[in-house]
């Protein structure tokens, strides 16, 4: 059966002949954060490519409750409802390997992790982040790059038999992985990777994919994950300096393999940021929290609006509510948020790391939105009152460019961090 090249493969193309192509990653589960980027890219009529984790979505359901199909599905439906073609959408799996289960003895952990990308790869999922990287329970150490690199080929191993017929999943390795969400450490000294490591990582992994008859899918390697000199925290951003990386894009313009490299946490990089990683090679920019960030200030800014247009006692008290939940369930930022009570109230509401994006589905927080939506529904927004809490919405909305309902406008908001990555990977 002949094989189809991937769409991101046909990106890669682009930048061999001199096109600075990339495209930016979206990896969040929440509902209206799907249909802001499907939204997107039907406007923008380019490609679309949503990742879910492994702690997001995996066999057990992880924090969303969905198994890899579920998530299919609800992602297909915010596509469809946008007018996005089904074919300019990429699903991709984020961090997938033991990392749920690295409490595990190892040989546990890859089992229920190779079951993980097995189900990925069944239900439609075409790139794949193979990521060994971190310590199981009968680790002494930090993984070797060989015994990354051989964890990491047990794990497509799994992908390349799930493939269904005529379908060939696209790769990206790397043991340079930053920290999911943000660092939770001091950014001081962030380190951009080097040369010499991210040849000796490309070197091991291309040996151990040899070893192990995986030369096909060796060709499917399209990224490697390194650190370009972004990051964040809690209140700080770590701007990309195009000089530290300079190191990184000549040892990539030499390179015969076709590859590029995978920026994550380039949440709140300045806009020329997103062109310069582009232009340098780092094509794959992953982007999270900086949408729940975008989502959770729209909504706070209707709960003000909210407040002053209505009686206490009809209110939705959503920035209570959600205060109250992460008092009452800490598990998801405790170990996140440090200092004072009072610095860590302030961290639960502004963090940049943006924890509690884990708590929209609770049933309490869930109820509190809905009741804002109804709210605001069946009460007149004062145009004047929305130019203060929501200035760029209410000059689309003045312009008719957008509609003046509550959720559209928390969408809308949302967009605002994807139209910035959305100029700096123009459709191509």
């Amino acid at each position: 059966m002949a094989h189809l090249e991937h769409p991101l493969q046909q990106l890669l193309s682009l930048r061999r002949q001199g096109i600075a192509s990339g495209i930016y990653s979206v990896c969040s589960a929440h509902p209206w954060v799907i249909r802001a980027a499907a939204e997107q890219a039907a406007s923008d009529g380019c490609l679309l490519l949503i990742e879910a984790t492994s702690n997001q979505v995996n066999q057990f359901g992880g924090y969303t409750g969905m198994q890899p199909a579920a998530f299919c599905d609800f992602v297909f439906a915010q596509v469809r409802a946008a007018g996005l073609p089904k074919e300019r959408l990429i699903l991709g799996g984020d961090h997938l390997g033991p990392n749920p289960w690295r409490a595990q003895p190892a040989a546990e952990a890859m089992q229920q992790a190779s079951i993980m990308v097995s189900e990925y790869v069944s239900a439609g999922f075409t790139k794949i982040h193979l990521d060994a990287s971190m310590p199981c329970a009968d680790d002494r150490q930090q993984p070797s790059d060989a015994l990354v690199a051989e964890r990491t080929v047990i794990l497509c191993k799994a992908a390349e038999a799930a493939a269904a017929p005529g379908t060939r999943p696209v790769y990206v390795v790397g043991t340079e992985v930053p920290t999911p969400g943000g660092a939770t450490h001091s950014l001081e000294g962030l380190q951009v990777t080097s040369e010499n490591a991210v040849a000796e990582t490309l070197r091991v992994y291309r040996e151990a994919f040899a070893a192990a008859g995986l030369e096909d899918a060796w060709s499917r390697v399209i990224a490697l994950v390194v650190q370009p000199g972004v990051e964040f925290d809690h209140d700080s951003v770590v701007h990309y300096d195009r000089a530290k990386a300079t190191p990184l894009t000549r040892w990539l313009a030499r390179q015969q393999e076709a590859i590029v490299f995978e920026a994550h946490s380039t949440d709140y990089q300045r806009p020329a940021a997103y062109k310069a990683l582009v232009e340098d090679g780092f094509a794959i920019l992953k982007v999270g929290p900086a949408l729940t960030f975008a989502m959770r200030e729209a909504l706070y800014a209707l709960e003000d609006m909210e407040k002053q247009l209505l009686p206490v006692a009809q209110q939705s008290h959503l920035s209570d509510t959600v205060e109250e939940t992460m008092l009452r369930e800490p598990a998801d930022w405790q170990a996140h948020y440090h200092g004072s009570l009072a610095e860590q109230r302030l961290l639960r509401q502004y963090s940049y790391s943006d924890r509690v994006r884990y708590y929209w589905p609770r049933p309490a927080i869930a109820h509190a939105v809905q009741t804002l939506v109804a709210n605001l529904e069946s009460t007149a927004l004062p145009e004047s009152m929305l130019s203060r809490y929501l200035p760029a919405q209410y000059v689309r909305l003045r312009a008719r460019q957008i509609a003046g309902d509550p959720v559209s406008l928390v969408v809308d908001r949302i967009k605002d961090v994807l139209r910035v990555y959305a100029a700096a990977t123009p459709a191509v």
